[in-house]
């Protein structure tokens, strides 16, 4: 079953990450809408799309449309996602959900109220190595996640001179207040706030959180690094295990192997040893190491009435909930 969607955003993230995954998926762009007409005339060109609109509203009532997919920006995923789900059609919608917290809130609410679902694209869950992780943590053999510690970087590019924050919060650190908890299985509990400002656009802060099973750990998050090297790690701790994910490409599981120094039998031993994985981009467009190809699936499959565990705006209420928590703190 091909779906139509109505796309809102025609800009460089929707181009090169989210639109391409559509065909692949059976669904078929129908409507285009935003204010920049050459942008938009672009994807239409390239899609194959002659309905194009530079009101959401009008894309929104476009006869045919299955469902209504965004990328443009948190006022804007606000004010269209509600008016979409009006109209009894389901949401795709880019993060961050709202400005803030109580928009996501009204997001919430409208969906529940029409009982149409909208997705939050937390794409970081799906990320491979991500993935691999949850799967570990779920499977059991990890046994408790006793600590994690990670780090989210960006350069000063969007912020230099301007110590407004606003958008490196809501476009960068929002990912974070939905990944942690997730791969925890449990909310913060317990938060504290340490940061350094050496001039205005950059910024560097270490996020202290307990959650409420207990798990300690610190995020490092900022815009003091080059986005020309890798930004991304993380490290999750159980008892004589730990799990690290470097660059969101490289997993590696550590256990609690014998010492090999003094054993001329010495092996490998696949129960204690570490185990690793790192993708092989010299094969052919099969790799998610971003994991929009494997979200996008799960919307699809989600609109067409399928079961899938995907992120909801309910989790989009959470990680804004979440994030003006940490804002309070750093700017306390």
């Amino acid at each position: 079953m091909t779906l139509n969607i109505g796309w809102i955003g025609c800009g460089r993230h929707a181009r090169q990450m989210l639109l391409p995954q559509l065909g692949i998926n059976d669904i078929r762009i129908a409507a285009l809408c935003d204010k920049d007409d050459a942008a938009m005339s672009a994807v239409g060109r390239e899609y194959g799309v002659t309905a194009l609109y530079s009101d959401y509203r009008d894309l929104v009532a476009h006869p045919g449309l299955d469902f209504i997919g965004m990328a443009v920006g948190p006022d804007l995923h606000e004010k269209a996602s509600i008016a979409a789900v009006q109209r009894d059609l389901p949401v795709f919608m880019e993060k961050p959900p709202a400005t803030s917290a109580a928009g996501a809130r009204a997001v919430a609410e409208a969906s529940r109220s029409a009982g149409q679902p909208v997705i939050v694209g937390f794409m970081k869950r799906y990320s491979t190595g991500n993935r691999i992780a949850k799967n570990i943590l779920e499977k059991g053999d990890f046994g408790q996640i006793l600590g994690m510690t990670g780090a989210y970087m960006t350069a000063p590019t969007y912020f230099v001179g301007e110590p407004d924050y606003s958008g490196f919060y809501l476009h960068h650190c929002v990912h974070y207040m939905d990944l942690i908890p997730w791969l925890m299985g449990e909310d913060f509990d317990d938060m504290t706030v340490r940061k350094i400002s050496p001039s205005p656009g950059k910024i560097l802060f270490h996020v202290g959180f307990s959650a409420r099973n207990g798990v300690i750990g610190n995020v490092v998050m900022g815009t003091v690094q080059s986005r020309g090297t890798p930004m991304e790690e993380l490290r999750i701790m159980g008892d004589h295990v730990r799990l690290e994910i470097d660059n969101i490409i490289n997993v590696a599981l550590y256990r609690d192997p014998a010492f090999k120094a003094d054993d001329p039998a010495a092996t490998l031993d696949p129960a204690a040893d570490t185990l690793s994985w790192t993708p092989n981009f010299t094969a052919a467009a099969n790799e998610d190491h971003k994991g929009y190809k494997a979200l996008i699936a799960d919307v699809a499959a989600t609109v067409r009435g399928e079961n899938r565990n995907v992120p909801t705006i309910e989790d989009g209420l959470l990680a804004m909930e979440r994030l003006e928590r940490m804002i309070a703190l750093i700017e306390a």
